[in-house]
């Protein structure tokens, strides 16, 4: 018998769930393994590969539905695939291999490593342990850039900016673009995106949109807010991100347990 009284909790990992070293507090932790006792469902939404995840994760002791690369993978609690979507060599080849300012880091997340035009060290960073390797490529001399996922980074947001404003012109029919941090900007295809992953999430549980809450701070968790009965942004967003959703409440930021204080306050009762 389903219980509509339980709530499914669904939280991005960088800028959210995980504190400014990307990793999930030890007071979190007791949290969310709390609420999951309580009989609620704990979905962890994230861009990231799920290579690069799945070390993070692993030190949570319940059991979570998960999804990567913006929903490009679902894997269910056993961390079976439940789901997948690749994007065609076409496609990347025609993004990556387009002249743009070389200072800009291009990645393309493939199944085993990701292909990078360049050593980026802010990058490297996200991984405490290398579980998934970057491989220095030149994209136009690759044979295959079949993938998952395509993302560019640089530090000057501006210049993101007009990459953004360009790759529009050209790609809007089958993507569309996020920035996941000021520094960060995703490349979405348009069959993918996190609430599209929640909905098959909740499709597979028997649960629905009114029993979910939403925790996020970046342009790609907006569809996921948008969507869920009640929606979170943390203090740590960026500015122009919490006013275009002014109409969410924002709450303690990620360096501050954001998501576990709220969750001890308003669900563990």
């Amino acid at each position: 018998m389903q219980h509509s009284n339980k709530k499914v909790i669904i939280s991005d990992l960088d800028g959210t769930l995980l504190n400014p070293d990307h990793q999930v507090s030890s007071f979190t932790k007791d949290i969310l393994k709390q609420v999951y006792q309580d009989g609620n469902t704990i979905i962890i939404a994230t861009g990231r590969h799920h290579l690069d995840a799945m070390p993070i994760l692993n030190t949570l002791d319940f059991p979570f539905f998960f999804f990567s690369s913006n929903g490009a993978r679902i894997h269910n609690p056993s961390q079976e695939l439940v789901y997948q979507f690749n994007l065609e060599d076409s496609t990347s080849r025609a993004i990556l291999t387009k002249k743009i300012n070389p200072e800009i880091t291009a990645v393309l997340f493939k199944e085993e490593v990701w292909f990078t035009n360049k050593v980026n060290e802010k990058l490297n960073s996200f991984q405490k342990e290398m579980h998934y390797p970057p491989q220095i490529v030149n994209f136009e001399k690759e044979q295959d850039l079949s993938g998952i996922k395509i993302f560019f980074m640089y530090t000057d947001n501006h210049v993101l900016q007009e990459l953004k404003q360009d790759l529009q012109l050209q790609f809007s029919d089958q993507f569309e673009f996020a920035f996941s941090l000021p520094i960060c900007l995703e490349l979405l295809h348009k069959q993918i995106d996190k609430s599209k992953a929640i909905d098959k999430i909740l499709q597979i549980e028997n649960k629905n949109w009114q029993q979910t809450i939403a925790f996020g701070d970046g342009f790609n968790d907006e569809k996921m807010l948008q969507s869920a009965n009640k929606a979170l942004i943390m203090n740590n967003a960026p500015i122009d991100f919490k006013q275009k959703l002014n109409h969410l409440e924002v709450i303690q930021s990620n360096d501050q347990d954001g998501v576990a204080h709220y969750l001890n306050q308003n669900i563990l009762i």
